[in-house]
């Protein structure tokens, strides 16, 4: 999808014109994105943007900014670490819009101080009311603002009434349908534009993640004039698809199957007939292994509506499981890490060392899994930061490289070994894990990654019979 231009003049300026709101603006400036890639702290920079974005992401957010740290307009260090603007990269027209910049806060006068300075360089300004981590506890931030529904309301208003660009919120359900969409009716009435509704508690995180509940984002949508982004649950290029069809919502965003898989978004239809309407369906579960035995797991179901069945991306079109298929939704992991760190190099804006070894375990984790003397040589590597002379910037992340052509190495050789040099198709090489009825790929490619339930706490005779989740989903 191209952006679209007519809602911004260019990096470092804002022409005169009319603020859009609503559906307008996610047309006319957004461009009708159906393809969104989350805000992730430490992931979701520049160089992962631009890489985002050439496997089909549509729109894309910056990594949460603590507005209160971002006012100090003399900490040039914290600002050009968390947005770049003397580099000229980050907010350019040609390659990194639309763009929306997320920022967490407290205080209304902190988060419009901090907006402002990114006012020029997106699309929108995005407040996070979703974080359900200890830091943002600490903080007073993310999740930990949903119960101060005046501040929240003065927060977004604040924003809405002095900003020439939208202002938009992510924020997670509660445990009621009714308190959700009374929630999310404040947020649209404080003047948030684009609502995106992660379908989990603020509770469910780490190892109690859980499922997402499609139901009540459905009900977000519904009762709210504004579009709607849904968030949670999506592992599979088909999950998707059957978000956008269950949800009724205007598009799907994702965090961790983005980080694992960035052409998740790959070989989509550019655009989709949004918001789908459809018959209300039954709450989403994780098939238990009873299910594992089909050869085509729920994540595959063939019934998807909202694209033709002949379209080449609906699981039951003949040349879905094709090798050239299959390589376009899972490319080979190691090619992709390589990508990665050309794009990371190219670039004037540095890329923190933390966050290119986040990203390289998370695109390798299944190779690393198998290759793990390669796993611990990434591990120990020290790199370090990018040098300042740009002299020197040709050998930076050698060691990374080095390690990554290894690994490609070694999996051509697996890969040739195992589909008998070509002979044998790479769907004849998909398993499925017993426990959730997931399909696995070949440890080559990227995949999704779900976490294992923790074990069932024993009950005692006066309990419920507590219901143990056997996989998860982002």
């Amino acid at each position: 999808m191209e952006p679209s231009t007519s809602g911004t003049a260019g990096v470092g300026t804002q022409a005169t014109r009319r603020k859009l709101s609503g559906y307008e603006f996610y047309r006319e400036v957004l461009g009708s994105p159906k393809y969104v890639v989350a805000p992730m702290v430490d992931q979701s920079e520049l160089a992962w943007r631009r890489l985002s974005r050439r496997y089909g992401a549509h729109l894309v957010y910056t990594p949460m900014i603590n507005a209160k740290m971002f006012t100090d307009a003399s900490n040039n260090t914290f600002r050009n670490a968390n947005f770049d603007i003397p580099s000229g990269e980050e907010g350019a027209l040609s390659s990194d819009r639309p763009l929306v910049a997320q920022f967490c806060a407290n205080n209304a006068e902190q988060l419009l101080t901090s907006a402002k300075v990114l006012e020029p360089y997106c699309d929108a300004v995005d407040l996070n009311l979703g974080c359900p981590q200890d830091i943002a506890k600490k903080g007073r931030y993310g999740s930990f603002l949903q119960d101060e529904w005046e501040l929240i309301y003065t927060l977004i208003n604040t924003l809405h009434k002095n900003l020439s660009i939208p202002v938009t919120a992510k924020f997670r359900v509660f445990p009621t349908i009714e308190k959700t969409v009374e929630y999310a009716q404040m947020l649209e009435r404080a003047g948030a534009q684009i609502l995106t509704c992660h379908g989990r508690l603020r509770e469910q995180r780490g190892q109690n993640t859980g499922v997402a509940d499609w139901q009540k984002i459905r009900a977000v949508k519904q009762s709210v004039s504004v579009p709607v982004f849904a968030n949670g649950n999506i592992l599979f290029q088909s999950d998707i698809l059957r978000c956008l069809e269950e949800t009724g919502c205007d598009a799907v965003m994702s965090a961790e199957g983005n980080l694992y898989n960035v052409a998740l978004f790959n070989g989509l239809p550019e655009s989709l007939p949004t918001p789908f309407v459809a018959p209300p369906t039954p709450s989403i579960s994780i098939p238990d292994s009873s299910s594992s035995s089909s050869s085509q797991p729920q994540s595959l179901s063939s019934s998807i509506s909202i694209i033709p069945p002949t379209h080449p991306a609906h699981p039951s079109n003949p040349s879905y499981y094709s090798d050239s298929s299959i390589l376009l939704r899972h490319p080979r992991s190691a090619d992709i890490a390589l990508e990665y760190i050309a794009i990371v190099k190219s670039l004037k804006t540095r890329t923190v060392v933390s966050a290119i070894k986040g990203h390289l375990f998370k695109i390798l984790l299944p190779a690393l899994t198998k290759e793990v003397d390669l796993r611990e040589r990434l591990g120990r590597a020290k790199v370090g930061e990018r040098p300042k002379d740009e002299a020197g910037w040709g050998g930076w992340l050698g060691e990374y490289v080095e390690i990554v052509e290894e690994l490609k190495g070694r999996t051509e050789n697996a890969e040739q070994e195992a589909a008998k040099d070509g002979t044998i198709p790479l769907k004849d090489l998909i398993t499925i894990d017993p426990n959730t009825g997931f399909e696995v790929m070949p440890y080559w490619l990227l995949q999704p990654y779900w976490r294992k339930a923790p074990s069932p706490q024993p009950q005692s005779k006066n309990t419920g019979q507590g219901e143990a989740k056997e996989g998860e989903k982002e």
